[in-house]
């Protein structure tokens, strides 16, 4: 009889996070929030005075594996692990966010045209029966090509950058932009794989 991997709880909307779990088998059930404008206070993504990147990320991935915890316990579903995670661009010690419209991503791309970035992806690991929670962080660094100003009009009207930090996706049509990384692929599209492994199986998760 073959058995059948556990499932994780994953705390997360993104579509890339869901494709790399599934890249190295970790079968989960996704745990929904609330989406923007009704976002759930307790995964709030503001920044906090003073919050440097590295603080900032690790924050708010830790919050939503808390959160998702809650919901599990307050819902009454089985108990497993809970995944959840959170990426941010660090820009000379400034945190780049998601762009809220076309205009923003433009002036973002513009910012990060020919200049090296790093991207901070956290990625936190809860258990839902007690009080357990991990987490992990990987940076790699990013360096854009000098970009012609009329592809970056292009590119942020494509609707491509709007829900993604930095205001691209690597895995996308940006990929062209990117002369040089150094660091973890699958972490600077949200979820560093080597890492996120080895927290799971930390964690007591079948990997």
């Amino acid at each position: 009889m073959t058995s059948v991997e556990p499932l994780v709880y994953l705390a997360s909307r993104s579509p890339r996070r869901r494709e790399l779990l599934r890249q190295i088998g970790v079968r989960f059930e996704l745990l929904a929030f609330r989406a923007p404008p009704r976002e759930d206070p307790e995964v709030d993504e503001a920044v906090l005075p003073g919050e440097t990147p590295t603080d900032y990320v690790i924050r708010v991935a830790r919050a939503k594996a808390l959160h998702g915890r809650h919901l599990v316990g307050k819902r009454r579903q089985p108990a497993r692990l809970l995944l959840s995670a959170d990426t941010t661009l660090d820009l000379d010690g400034e945190i780049i966010g998601k762009p809220r419209d076309a205009i923003e991503a433009i002036d973002i791309l513009q910012r990060l045209s020919g200049r090296t970035h790093r991207v901070l992806t956290a990625v936190a690991v809860a258990t839902t029966d007690h009080e357990r929670i991990e987490h992990v962080l990987n940076v790699s660094t990013v360096r854009f090509r000098d970009l012609a100003g009329e592809e970056i009009r292009r590119y942020a009207h494509s609707g491509e950058p709007l829900d993604k930090a930095g205001a691209y996706a690597i895995q996308g049509h940006a990929g062209m932009f990117v002369a040089e990384i150094h660091g973890s692929h699958s972490g600077i599209v949200g979820l560093p794989l080597c890492e996120t492994a080895l927290l799971l199986r930390r964690c007591g998760h079948p990997l």
